[in-house]
């Protein structure tokens, strides 16, 4: 069976080459791909956008740029220059989006890595337009606030989309960190209403979880209420992929093949049950 309607981070798999990446995921039946830097390091960059083409898959997002924040104006200048590089390397890719997990640096408040992180997307902003990428924030789970993200729900980004006012600026939406939201279904509306609900990343969470970073689960295997995050995001008018972006250093120890094999297997008893 083919999943035109599903993607893959090629973290999930991270064992693969991005060439074992491309190829699995377009014998296993999968219609996306959103790549990761990491996996294309050292690669020509226009080789693997061909090699996505051919094998039938369509490019969604590379990740990830963001960590905007930072005590001096150098550090905050080189996040800069790091984002412009991955902008070039999404074009090359021939992606259409940049992922920003924003960043938040130990020892400033939550309002000054906030200000940090709005005034470094406006910076890019014109720029990665004009190269054809838009510019996603991902809002994080509350756990990360204290040092990788000062946008902990999907209320601040869509407060910050909406500060920022800017038509390439968007919305990531993974349902590990924002399952939690009372008002998520609201939230979702309102990215949706003012065109910011821009990708959609699964897996879930265990509460019982061994590490905050790489022990997420397979959809099914946690707390989430995947079916109902579905829905919001249906009535919202969201018609493309859903993202399979999954840590587990569990997973990552095993066979990639019964790893893959076991996402479309909850992936098929959710979405097509």
């Amino acid at each position: 069976m083919s999943y035109p309607d599903l993607a893959l981070h090629t973290v999930t798999t991270k064992s693969w080459s991005i060439s074992e990446c491309i190829e699995q995921y377009a014998r296993y039946g999968i219609g996306g791909i959103s790549i990761w830097r990491s996996a294309v390091e050292g690669e020509d960059l226009c080789s693997v956008q061909k090699h996505v083409k051919d094998a039938g898959l369509t490019g969604i997002s590379l990740v990830r740029g963001g960590f905007f924040t930072g005590k001096t104006s150098s550090e905050r200048e080189a996040a800069l220059e790091e984002n412009r590089q991955a902008l070039k390397e999404a074009e090359c890719l021939g992606l259409g989006s940049l992922v920003l997990v924003c960043g938040a640096t130990v020892g400033q408040t939550p309002q000054e890595n906030y200000a940090q992180i709005r005034d470094g997307i406006a910076a890019l902003a014109d720029q990665a337009q004009h190269m054809g990428v838009r510019l996603l924030v991902e809002p994080l789970h509350p756990i990360f606030a204290g040092d990788r993200s000062a946008i902990p729900s999907l209320k601040v980004a869509n407060d910050l989309c909406s500060e920022i006012s800017h038509p390439n600026v968007g919305i990531a939406l993974d349902t590990y960190h924002v399952w939690w939201e009372l008002d998520l279904e609201a939230q979702v509306q309102r990215a949706a209403k003012n065109g910011w609900l821009d990708t959609y990343h699964i897996c879930d969470f265990k509460p019982d979880q061994r590490d905050l970073l790489n022990d997420r689960g397979l959809m099914g295997e946690g707390c989430i209420a995947l079916s109902q995050i579905d829905e919001f995001m249906k009535d919202a008018g969201f018609d493309g992929f859903r993202e399979v972006e999954i840590f587990s250093h569990s997973w990552w120890q095993r066979d990639p093949h019964e790893f893959m094999e076991a996402i479309l297997t909850a992936y098929h008893d959710i979405y097509y049950s």
